[in-house]
């Protein structure tokens, strides 16, 4: 199992990304796009809201933005099979879950194995799934962070690419600690993606492989916005 940047890195890794909600990430590679910061053509943005915000924020990039209704399919499977096979379509070199708050289907995941990543607040494998943020400080957490890692049928399970740390201050709420962690998320999810687009990190079937040796642990991101 290997993606197919191990192949060689790529002038422009096509990515198709999935949303839910106002698409702050989302947003955020669109400016690495448009900076040059990342090589990468971002095809469509996918979601399953029609009222999400991302898929304004695609629209005014005049990026191909498609919604649907799990409430039109007469089950979750069924749902994940038809939003995946639109993704298809595309020809997605990856999918990026971006703020995408369904569970999807294990027969779905597996045949985007190696293919597809989530970033998630939280530093996996603490606190998968949802309230990170309240269940960080309920447990008196002295370093909250995200984690972008490649996604499996196990929530939040995936094996970890990168993460970023930030401390836990005195009188945060789950909603000021979430603030400060967005920016951080962002320039993750970029920093991470970078490497994939350029063929260095990839998923075999031994774990996450950067620069043809295995990962002992996730990187890290450092002030710089680099990746050790």
């Amino acid at each position: 199992m290997t993606s197919p940047t191990s192949q060689q890195a790529r002038e422009s890794l096509r990515i198709v990304t999935f949303a839910s909600g106002r698409g702050s990430n989302f947003a955020a590679l669109i400016a690495a796009r448009r900076d040059g910061r990342l090589p990468i053509e971002l095809a469509a943005l996918l979601s399953d809201r029609d009222d999400a915000a991302a898929l304004d924020a695609a629209r005014q990039a005049g990026i191909d933005a498609v919604a649907l209704s799990p409430h039109d399919y007469p089950d979750r499977g069924a749902f994940d099979r038809a939003i995946f096979a639109r993704a298809q379509q595309y020809a997605p070199d990856l999918i990026v879950l971006a703020g995408y708050m369904r569970i999807i289907a294990p027969a779905v995941v597996s045949s985007w194995q190696g293919r597809m990543i989530n970033v998630h607040p939280s530093l996996l494998p603490k606190y998968r799934g949802l309230h990170t943020h309240r269940r960080a400080l309920e447990a008196g957490d002295a370093v909250h962070g995200a984690s972008v890692h490649y996604v499996t049928a196990e929530l939040d399970g995936g094996p970890t690419i990168a993460q970023v740390e930030i401390p836990i201050l005195v009188g945060d709420t789950p909603e000021t600690l979430a603030a400060r962690l967005l920016s951080q998320e962002h320039r993750l999810l970029v920093a991470s993606i970078a490497l994939i687009a350029e063929g260095r990190v990839v998923l075999t079937d031994s774990g996450v492989v950067l620069d043809a040796a295995p990962l002992a642990a996730p990187l890290r991101l450092g002030a710089d916005g680099m990746l050790a």
